[in-house]
């Protein structure tokens, strides 16, 4: 596994054979072609939410080490693949920290075995089954989903609700380890303020409030998964298409969101915003906290296909792609991706 500081640049590739009108839509709603290895990092993990601290990486986060993120790593791949919330993922996660530190045990206590310590004797499986990490981890979602309203529970309450230990307390101190998990294996770097180094996940504007608002806004939603056309006035909602039951934001679902929070209606459409906000700026050096960067792939209005939200200090935070999340990409005025594909700016009344 390769830390996340060496990443190569992601293609999707989910607009090949479609028809030509669902493509165009899909390009709408604002699905990224590249994804460039420029994203942003902090000193420390933010309370309550899924993304990376800065001494983290796909081989390491906190006592954890390659063998156990590779454990980590198949918990995250098959929660993603049976479409379970991040909320249940995380709670996998405490899980086996809690139960096994992640590792794979061929022992425990009294019959327990494997990654969660489940016992042949109370019909988990047989010890070949629990010691294969593919059928614990789908066994211990099978089980979570037929906890009656989990997704309302606690991760720790939801973690003992499977494993049903003697010591129910003792998954919760796990929670802020796992969400920080969860982010360095799917690349989700903590926002680091601008001119800082602190790890605070918010910016201060106070010569503009409403930027301010808007920013944090955005900030605010950092971990929440991408879901194509996702995104109200209220928070993330529902994907269709492609990210179908999956709830979070696509690209201008969280600026539509974000911009809500001022009385400013934004469109849930790139190009939509483009033209309903020029004159453009299209000098980067005029780009302003709170300004909406929009990216195109031809140069021309018609090939916008992404927005972000302005951080200043050359960040912007964004919801990128199917199977990312809201993060905050740094440095792109000089990134080659970011840089080629700008088109302009435009302000929605936060100045």
């Amino acid at each position: 596994m390769a830390t996340r500081s060496h990443r190569a640049p992601r293609v999707l590739t989910l607009m090949v054979g479609l028809p030509a009108a669902f493509a165009l839509a899909l390009v709408a709603f604002c699905v990224v072609v590249v994804v460039t290895d420029d994203e942003a990092s902090a000193d420390g993990g933010v309370q309550g939410v899924v993304c990376a601290p800065a001494d983290a990486t796909t081989e390491s986060v906190g006592p954890y080490g390659p063998d156990q993120m590779t454990n980590a790593a198949l918990i995250v791949r098959i929660g993603t693949q049976r479409g379970i919330a991040d909320h249940g993922i995380v709670t996998a996660l405490m899980a086996a920290m809690t139960e096994s530190s992640l590792r794979n045990l061929n022992h425990g206590d009294r019959d327990s075995l494997g990654l969660f310590q489940m016992r042949p004797s109370q019909g988990w499986g047989t010890p070949a089954q629990l010691t294969d990490p593919h059928y614990a981890v789908n066994k211990f979602y099978d089980v979570l989903l037929k906890v009656p309203n989990w997704q309302s529970l606690a991760p720790g309450a939801a973690a003992q609700a499977v494993e049903r230990s003697a010591f129910p307390d003792r998954y919760n101190k796990h929670e802020q380890t796992a969400r920080e998990m969860l982010g360095a294996v799917r690349g989700v770097d903590c926002p680091l303020r601008p001119g800082s180094s602190t790890g605070d996940h918010l910016v201060d504007l106070p010569d503009n409030p409403r930027a301010e608002t808007v920013v944090n806004t955005a900030l605010s939603q950092i971990g929440i998964r991408y879901a194509w056309a996702g995104g109200t006035a209220n928070g993330p909602s529902a994907g269709t298409g492609v990210d179908k039951g999956i709830v979070g934001f696509d690209c201008s679902g969280l600026a539509l969101y974000a911009y809500a929070q001022i009385g400013v209606a934004v469109p849930h459409q790139t190009q939509a915003i483009w033209r309903t906000f020029q004159p453009a700026i299209r000098d980067p050096t005029q780009v302003l906290p709170g300004d909406l960067i929009l990216l195109s792939n031809n140069g021309l209005p018609g090939g916008i296909h992404h927005v972000g939200i302005y951080m200043g200090n050359a960040q912007v935070v964004h919801a990128p792609q199917s199977g990312d999340a809201v993060k905050v990409t740094a440095n792109i005025w000089t990134s080659s991706y970011w840089s080629k594909e700008f088109i302009g700016a435009v302000r929605p009344g936060v100045q």
